[in-house]
């Protein structure tokens, strides 16, 4: 990943990341690894080959904890465990998500909760433990990973919509009870995104000429996008934003 910008007051500073072993996530280790940052993440699937490979190339290794986010004890265990490890928390970012498809006639109660428990319950609890450490640091930064799909009204997971609305409700609520505390949040809501789970299940010649048709800028996303505008959230560069949920898209929806 070639660096784009430097965030000089991102380095040094502890960083929890959700699914930071792959995908965007991986990506978002990463960018912060460039910026000189610690970084702790969780995810279920090993990634001791990616702290391998990111020890290697930036004398900086990340330290991965095997977690499911759904059990929130562990979640919770994982944020102290990087407190304790990092010496304490700056910057929390909620990125671990499904996607799963699936059609309203088929959602049972099981699959409602096993969808909403990652795509919302974990997020909240996330941000709930992180805020405790945070106010001890006298602020920090939360990002809330959402999606354009419950703007653009998009059917075939309508679980993964509503949490991702519930996400950009949810962050404009914790903004207004942490800012007392210097601790801001925003939500980022990606495009589509061209990782390789994407271009693998559902990125066809069809599909992506007609997605780039919607967009106003004429290339396809990629992790890069999304990591740059995640470093500049985290960053007092953005010091006096929070409550917002922030797209980055292409132009294919508009807010405001």
């Amino acid at each position: 990943m070639n660096k784009t910008v430097t965030f000089h007051d991102l380095a040094g500073k502890s960083v929890f990341v959700t699914g930071g072993g792959s995908g965007i996530g991986a990506s978002l280790t990463e960018g912060f690894l460039e910026q000189g940052a610690q970084v702790s993440f969780v995810q279920r699937s090993d990634a001791t080959e990616f702290c391998n490979a990111m020890g290697a190339k930036y004398q900086n290794r990340p330290t991965f904890i095997p977690c499911d986010i759904t059990d929130i004890a562990a979640l919770n265990q994982a944020i102290a465990s990087t407190v304790t490890h990092q010496n304490g928390l700056d910057i929390l970012v909620n990125n671990a998500a499904n996607d799963q498809r699936h059609q309203t006639s088929e959602v049972d109660e099981a699959f409602w909760d096993w969808s909403t428990s990652i795509n919302l319950k974990a997020y909240f609890f996330a941000c709930q433990a992180a805020a405790e450490h945070m106010k001890s640091n006298g602020g920090g930064s939360i990002i809330n990973f959402s999606s354009i799909s419950y703007m653009m009204g998009n059917a075939g997971y309508p679980i993964y919509t509503t949490s991702n609305a519930g996400i950009t409700g949810m962050t404009r609520s914790l903004a207004r009870e942490f800012g007392p505390d210097k601790i801001r949040v925003n939500a980022l809501a990606p495009g589509w995104v061209l990782t390789e789970k994407q271009l693998d299940k559902w990125a066809t010649p069809d599909s992506l000429a007609a997605h780039l048709e919607r967009q106003c800028l004429k290339d396809h996303l990629s992790p890069k996008d999304i990591v740059d505008t995640t470093l500049f959230l985290a960053s007092d560069a953005s010091r006096m934003m929070t409550g917002q949920a922030v797209v980055v898209d292409g132009g294919v929806v508009t807010t405001g």
